[in-house]
């Protein structure tokens, strides 16, 4: 195939996939090699973010998928009735934050550093398909642990947890978390308590 046909079936392939897609079964589709796949796929990312086009193409991971873009968030939104999604609240953000840092790990381990019982936050992030179960831990209790998802790296714009802001040295001050935009941000906290305490159930705030 002439490489314009060649780009023409991997977008078929993109869109018809829905979700990311690895790269290695479109290498396997096409009977190509994955370097040239892997150039091509990056032509066309180019190509859709500096023609301002409709879509872009996001790399995640050895993952890629079609999306529109961001530009036309509104206008979707009105031709689908879509509500905006809901922004995460601090709690959620700094359970995320430390799995993310931390992965694959408890939620003890999460309870420690906030110093809070952190099991309605949990159950929120694993609602929203940011974090998942990745195994148990082999001790007494084998407790489940946790590690983001693709989802994670999605939504903050991530193609892969080495795109993470390196953590800052706080002193032991306080603690820090992500913001929505996959920033660092850091906000007052006391150390870690020896039992951790309940914590208040929490609305996502709509955005």
């Amino acid at each position: 195939m002439e490489m314009k046909e060649i780009e023409s079936a991997i977008e078929a392939i993109l869109f018809a996939s829905g979700e990311p897609i690895h790269v290695d079964r479109i290498c396997l589709a096409l009977d190509m090699d994955r370097p040239t796949v892997e150039k091509l796929l990056q032509k066309l990312m180019d190509y859709y973010a500096y023609e301002r086009r409709g879509i872009r193409l996001l790399r995640i991971e050895d993952s890629w998928q079609l999306c529109s873009a961001p530009d036309h968030a509104d206008a979707i939104r009105k031709a689908f009735e879509v509500r905006k999604s809901a922004k995460l609240s601090q709690p959620a953000l700094e359970v995320l934050t430390i799995i993310a840092y931390y992965q694959p790990t408890t939620r003890a381990y999460v309870d420690q550093i906030r110093g809070v019982d952190s099991a309605y936050t949990i159950g929120l992030l694993l609602d929203r398909k940011l974090i998942e179960e990745c195994g148990r831990l082999q001790v007494p209790g084998r407790p489940h642990l946790y590690r983001t998802t693709s989802n994670f790296l999605r939504a903050f714009h991530l193609t892969s947890l080495n795109d993470l802001p390196e953590m800052p040295d706080l002193g032991g001050e306080g603690q820090m978390r992500l913001n929505e935009d996959g920033e660092i941000v850091d906000f007052a906290g006391s150390a870690p308590e020896t039992a951790a305490q309940p914590e208040e159930p929490e609305n996502l705030a709509e955005g």
